[in-house]
């Protein structure tokens, strides 16, 4: 074998959703057979014993602590195996990215042990929105770690995801992913880690990011599908930005937008489900367009979004970084310790919405900074924190 030829091969299709078989239909076990055979199968993961288990216990809290638990968990499996074999019980996932099949609870069944210790931090009733809501996300870099905050928490069964871009190595200091998975279009590799968690999720991919031509159909579904339920932005094209807004003002729809800021969030939250006079970023980068802001060359771009960030904001080490796009580093730096704030934050607001609860309509800032630093909040440190931002914005000639 000539190596050098064969790492040359391509690496096929992208594979993003896993095939869901139920053993107790003869079809089913057709095709498994014919995977196992064709050694498309190379892993088999079964805990499915485990999984009944905790059904069970759930099913049962009362009786988890009791001597006789065993007795009653053996006899609800000898109960089911007197029906059918385990083996053709529930149902098996087959990954075939990862030539991997799982046993797994059926659907709700398995949604029930998944989120079984969320309760009562989360009620039913509030659960049941929240994996049923149809959730739309652009952008998958701080994108990523909110729909993944989100899927662990049992929210989003279905998905829109739009992103244009491929993962890069730089990517993961801040996109939990291994390296296998360089080179995939982020709205695959996304795809791929919502599939691992919940197999039974339901996963739209628009790989070639939003524009006027689909968004649209981003919003409102496909051939009458379901239409978003709320809107989360995390892409950096402004104009693009714009363009969710005026879709979310159409349809009366949220936008909850984070941005990392060194260590810390910047929340914005923009209620057109509520009021559809809301002004577009809550009027902070003032009166804009799309044609004005698709204009913008890469310094207006940043001048906008310092705009909109607002100098006082940006912290300290963030400006000094921002000068330097460019000159000594390739782009604006961002951690990853951020984007998982940001996606606990994002996951936090959009429950809420979703729900119908009071939460905050405008900006919230969450820094580690200033609860973390000492003498943060110090006249001093406010002294030195202003006299830079005013520097800051003279530079940008805001």
């Amino acid at each position: 074998m000539d190596i050098a030829e064969f790492l040359k091969r391509p690496g096929g299709a992208h594979d993003t959703k896993p095939i869901i078989f139920d053993l107790s239909v003869e079809a089913d076990r057709t095709q498994v057979t014919v995977l196992a055979s064709t050694h498309a199968i190379q892993h088999i993961s079964d805990d499915y014993l485990e999984q009944l288990k905790e059904y069970f216990q759930i099913q049962n809290p009362s009786k988890v602590y009791t001597p006789e638990f065993l007795t009653l968990f053996e006899a609800y499996i000898k109960n089911i195996e007197s029906q059918t074999p385990l083996w053709q019980h529930g149902r098996w996932a087959y990954f075939p990215w990862n030539s991997t099949i799982v046993h797994v609870l059926e659907d709700d069944s398995f949604q029930q042990v998944r989120t079984a210790r969320n309760k009562n931090l989360i009620t039913a009733g509030e659960q049941s929105k929240y994996y049923n809501a149809v959730i739309g996300i652009a952008g998958q870099s701080v994108g990523h770690a909110v729909v993944m905050a989100i899927v662990l928490q049992g929210g989003g069964k279905h998905w829109r995801i739009a992103d244009h871009d491929a993962l890069a190595l730089s990517n993961t200091n801040r996109i939990r992913v291994g390296v296998d998975n360089l080179g995939l279009p982020k709205t695959v590799m996304t795809s791929r880690q919502i599939y691992q968690t919940n197999p039974y999720a339901v996963v739209e991919l628009f790989a070639d990011g939003l524009n006027k031509k689909n968004i649209d159909v981003f919003f409102t579904g496909q051939s009458g599908g379901p239409k978003l339920d709320i809107i989360i932005d995390e892409i950096d094209n402004l104009a693009v930005k714009y363009l969710i807004r005026e879709q979310a003002k159409k349809n009366k729809l949220a936008v909850v937008m984070a941005a990392d800021n060194g260590d810390n969030a910047v929340i914005d939250i923009e209620r057109y489900d509520l009021d559809q006079n809301t002004p577009f970023f809550h009027g902070r980068m003032g009166e804009v367009n799309y044609e004005m802001l698709a204009g913008l060359d890469k310094f207006g771009i940043g001048k906008m979004i310092t705009k909109h960030v607002g100098p006082k904001n940006v912290t300290e080490r963030m400006q000094q970084s921002l000068v330097e796009v460019g000159k000594t580093i390739v782009s604006w730096p961002q951690l990853g310790g951020a984007a998982l704030v940001n996606g606990a934050a994002v996951a936090y607001c959009v429950r809420k919405i979703l729900n119908g609860q009071p939460l905050e309509n405008n900006r919230v800032l969450i820094s580690l900074d200033e609860k973390l630093i000492p003498d943060y909040n110090s006249p001093e440190q406010i002294e030195k924190r202003t006299r830079i931002a005013d520097d800051f914005r003279k530079m940008f000639g805001l």
